[in-house]
């Protein structure tokens, strides 16, 4: 047994009136912890691709399929364990949103909130657990994630804004999926698989840009601050707003907000 589309909604607007009641303080720790779960999935990730880049010369697709396949572990934390991940929310609470059950206007604080809560536990596990405990000084990791964070901020603003858009609508329908499974080993499959692609595939995921880029700038990348906020942060960030707001929660809330349970 699943639960359907409709019960999905229904389960993303309960969830989106508990946030809605949660105290700011709780919300911010929350989301600083999603921010740290995010991390250490794009250091493995980074790890396990980083390693193979001798192979990625002849066949690219390798490291990323390695790379894809070890990076869920952050969103499996985030949703099994409990956070607050900016990402997630741009879709879960769109439908509470759109039938009020919360204020029209409380996802923007909510999004707001765990944004900054996301990017400070990201940069703190990014400083002291990635580059003062130097986990990635074998010269092929280094190298790794120095050319990650100078690739990711070369992109054209459009592009990174296309693919931020790509992203997040896997992540947010890997989200969907895990709701629809009533068992653990459900919920795994369901958000690993489009978690997995979307990683592979390549595109842009803000939460995930928080690790990548400012570990490359402590390990020495060419890019500047403004570089990383205004070539990547920003564009992603659109980007996922519009795959995960619009094209899964906006659409979703929208067709089965009242659909009677079958």
């Amino acid at each position: 047994m699943i639960n359907t589309p409709y019960d999905v909604v229904q389960k993303t607007c309960a969830m989106a009136l508990k946030k809605y009641h949660t105290p700011t303080i709780k919300l911010f720790v929350l989301g600083m912890l999603a921010g740290v779960y995010i991390a250490m999935g794009a250091l493995l990730s980074s790890m396990a691709a980083g390693g193979l880049a001798g192979i990625g010369e002849t066949n690219p697709i390798v490291p990323k399929l390695v790379s894809g396949m070890t990076f869920p572990v952050g969103l499996l934390l985030v949703i099994l364990v409990g956070a607050e991940l900016f990402t997630g929310n741009t879709a879960y609470l769109m439908p509470a949103t759109i039938k009020g059950t919360v204020p029209r206007t409380y996802f923007l604080k909510n999004w707001g909130i765990v944004y900054v809560a996301n990017l400070a536990g990201a940069l703190l596990f990014d400083y002291f657990l990635v580059y003062q405990a130097d986990m990635l000084h074998h010269e092929a990791y280094h190298h790794y994630i120095t050319h990650i964070a100078e690739y990711k901020t070369s992109l054209p603003w459009e592009q990174v804004f296309l693919r931020g858009i790509g992203a997040n609508w896997m992540v947010c329908l890997a989200v969907w999926l895990g709701f629809s499974s009533k068992s653990m080993a459900g919920q795994v499959m369901g958000i690993w698989w489009p978690v997995m692609a979307f990683v592979a595939i390549g595109f842009e995921h803000s939460v995930a840009n928080m690790f990548y880029i400012p570990t490359g700038m402590m390990y020495g990348a060419n890019v500047s601050i403004s570089d990383f906020i205004c070539n990547n942060l920003i564009p992603s960030t659109l980007g996922n707003i519009v795959g995960g707001g619009l094209l899964v929660g906006c659409l979703y809330g929208y067709f089965y907000k009242n659909e009677a349970k079958h």
